[in-house]
């Protein structure tokens, strides 16, 4: 398989270009040059098959002519490691749980992915790379932890000063060892305009071997669809159409859904949640897509104000926006909006994080005008990692998972960047 730029169909490259660089040169998104379609027959047998057994299936489709089936059973089982649960919150509407990982976020799952298959693609060559990670919450930890003592690999995390949760940036800076943090003055937008620059940098790229492990590569977007064709197999039998409601923020995540919507899934319709960064939702809804300045909220992960996955949605439908806007409704939510909801679904004895929280409002504002569907929201992250938000909202201390309480007593270890590229170069040109 051949994967082109989104902004140069023209080129094209095999897989280990494009997980190794990241970025295309004309700084477009990386997307496979054909989607495999699965067979009925196929889809029919998942409910029947476990996790693992559905990733061969699917990490097969796509990846077959590029690795042998050994590196994909070996990339599978490594990545499949625990479980993804749909619990039933109340009639037709259903909780994905990604969030049981070691990093306790759904980026477990394209992380330990991406790391495996960069280290595989890396096996016998004797450069370093460095892995360039802009980050709002989830992203770093996961990445930090999936590639932690890889060898060859060297992780730099970007992270805007203050506007993470400490227990988000404890798990990725008091790692040590081949994981760097650097603590941006400045917002997520900017860490990822300054990553996005160095990728493109000529002088940079003579020197070091740069990658990304954030949603803009294709080892971190693609596995994702996995858990959407393992929530779907275990839905329970309806005559109702299926809905997924994906709190967004980079917009990989329903990205990979569409994905799975295009190998044939038969998800019947996307709901992207936001918070007020609402640059997609506003263009779902008849405006333009206008980048615009984030704007801090309780479900951080989401403060983005533009998008970097957009294009891959785009692409997806073949630049036909018209058929995005059919099959793909936008929603955003404030955070008084976001707690009434954490704080109606405990009252049903479920406990939300704010992001899952507004993935949740986002499916029940699409089936109250459309009963006739079944739904999933994504839950993408523990309730503990977003603790003193949900805390307060919900008036309760909540017990820390062992493996989230053991970070809290780490060093944090960071270096202090401003949100200048040139201080970033000469930074990395030290190295």
């Amino acid at each position: 398989m051949k994967f082109y730029s989104t902004n140069n169909p023209g080129h094209q490259v095999d897989l280990a270009e494009a997980v190794i660089k990241g970025l295309a040169p004309d700084q477009g998104l990386y997307m496979p040059s054909e989607i495999p379609v699965l067979s009925k027959e196929l889809l029919d047998k998942f409910p029947e098959m476990t996790f693992q057994e559905i990733g061969y299936e699917v990490i097969g489709a796509l990846f077959s002519t590029a690795l042998s089936q050994e590196q994909i059973k070996e990339l599978v089982d490594h990545t499949l490691t625990f479980d993804a649960p749909l619990v039933k919150v109340e009639e037709d509407v259903y909780s994905l749980e990604l969030f049981h990982g070691p990093t306790l976020a759904f980026k477990d799952f394209g992380a330990r992915f991406c790391s495996k298959l960069m280290s595989m693609l890396m096996e016998k060559s004797d450069r370093k790379v460095r892995v360039l990670v802009a980050t709002s919450g989830d992203t770093g930890s996961a990445v930090a932890n999936g590639f932690l003592g890889v060898d060859g690999v060297e992780v730099i995390i970007l992270f805007p000063k203050g506007k993470v949760s400490e227990l988000q940036e404890k798990q990725f800076t008091t790692l040590g060892q081949n994981i760097t943090s650097l603590e941006v003055d400045g917002v997520f937008d900017d860490c990822q305009r300054m990553v996005k620059e160095a990728f493109l940098d000529v002088e940079l790229n003579k020197k070091l071997l740069l990658t990304s492990a954030n949603s803009i590569n294709v080892a971190r977007w693609m596995p994702q669809c996995l858990y959407y064709f393992y929530a779907f197999s275990r839905l329970p039998k309806s005559n109702k159409k299926v809905v997924f409601s994906v709190p967004s923020g980079n917009f990989g995540n329903i990205a990979a859904g569409i994905l799975a919507q295009k190998m044939g899934l038969p998800i019947a319709h996307f709901v992207a949640a936001t918070n007020v960064n609402k640059i997609v939702p506003d263009y779902l809804q008849g405006g333009l897509f206008a980048a615009k300045p984030s704007i801090a909220t309780v479900s951080n992960s989401m403060d983005v104000g533009n998008p970097s996955n957009f294009p891959r949605l785009l692409a997806l439908y073949d630049n036909d926006d018209q058929e995005l806007k059919s099959q793909v409704s936008g929603c955003y939510y404030s955070d008084e909006e976001t707690v009434k909801a954490m704080q109606s679904v405990k009252e049903k004895g479920y406990t939300l994080d704010p992001h899952g929280a507004v993935g949740y409002l986002g499916l029940k504002d699409f089936m109250a005008k459309n009963p006739d569907y079944q739904g999933v929201f994504l839950e993408t992250a523990h309730p503990g990692k977003f603790r003193e938000t949900v805390e307060k909202a919900l008036d309760l201390t909540l017990t820390l998972p062992e493996r989230l309480a053991a970070f809290m007593d780490g060093k944090k270890k960071v270096e202090a960047l401003g949100n200048d590229f040139e201080e970033f170069k000469g930074y990395l040109k030290s190295l």
